[in-house]
């Protein structure tokens, strides 16, 4: 960057602003926007956004997930470290030239990742969001899926039936009286159709928990994030559809993933 000043006193400038606004990560937030600004003025208004609340994936367009750069649009879910976890449990299911279905895939993060560590597989992503939506066709290239927008299974292709090999979902799994309790930058700046699952957070997952036989190969997989109080539950629904359930958790980064198979 062309600044005038120092560039040590311009980020010990940012850090301090960032630290009074409450970011706890101030000092690689403050190199982030320093990078992606390409003068003075635009870092100013930049800075001011992010001490305002405002995600800093939204202020610099980009989230990095599994490594990779995901390009975003303001009030699309930001993709989290913990569904890394979610691409590891279904990458290990994948195999060379399966289909794969990715559900409420916003940005496509889920998708990216799976297309980038997979190969050659049939990748079909769907969002209801036009805005994550678009984001998902920037990230997953054309050569590598397709992306489609409606409500879950909806606009998937009816030549799809019984051929998936696996389904992955990171639906939305808040509970809708516990997005107050959420940090700002969500609550207020992420599409709430990304945030809100019902009452107990599990409206979505019961839809595609119903539907998911129809569209799954026997033997294929069924793979939902969802958070620790609602697993159990969700192990329910996937037994109540007739899938073989599990149910498997990191600590690490507090994930929580629900398997169903179903029955050959």
């Amino acid at each position: 960057m062309n600044y005038r000043e120092d560039e040590s006193t311009v980020w010990g400038s940012v850090v301090r602003k960032l630290r009074a606004a409450g970011c706890v990560f101030a000092e690689d937030e403050a190199r982030l926007l320093i990078a992606s600004s390409r003068d003075a003025a635009e870092l100013a208004e930049r800075v001011d956004r992010r001490a305002a609340g405002f995600p800093l994936e939204h202020i610099i367009g980009w989230a990095e997930f599994c490594g990779l750069r995901i390009e975003l649009e303001p009030g699309v879910f930001v993709p989290r470290p913990r569904t890394e976890f979610l691409v590891r449990q279904a990458a290990a299911l994948i195999q060379p030239g399966d289909v794969v279905v990715d559900l409420c895939c916003g940005s496509g993060a889920l998708s990216a990742a799976l297309a980038a560590s997979k190969g050659q597989i049939e990748l079909h992503a769907v969002d209801i969001d036009p805005a994550a939506a678009r984001c998902a066709r920037r990230n997953i290239h054309l050569d590598k899926g397709y992306v489609y927008e409606g409500d879950l299974f909806r606009p998937l292709p009816p030549q799809l039936y019984n051929r998936v090999n696996v389904i992955v979902a990171n639906a939305p799994y808040v509970p809708t009286d516990a997005i107050k309790r959420m940090p700002t930058e969500a609550r207020i700046h992420e599409a709430r159709i990304a945030l809100d699952g019902g009452t107990d957070g599990l409206d979505i997952h019961r839809r595609i928990a119903a539907e998911a036989p129809l569209w799954l190969v026997p033997g294929g997989c069924l793979l939902i994030e969802t958070g620790e109080r609602q697993a159990p539950l969700a192990v329910e629904l996937f037994a109540q559809s007739g899938l073989l359930v599990s149910w498997v958790r990191s600590e690490e980064l507090d994930a929580n993933v629900v398997i169903g198979i179903r029955s050959l």
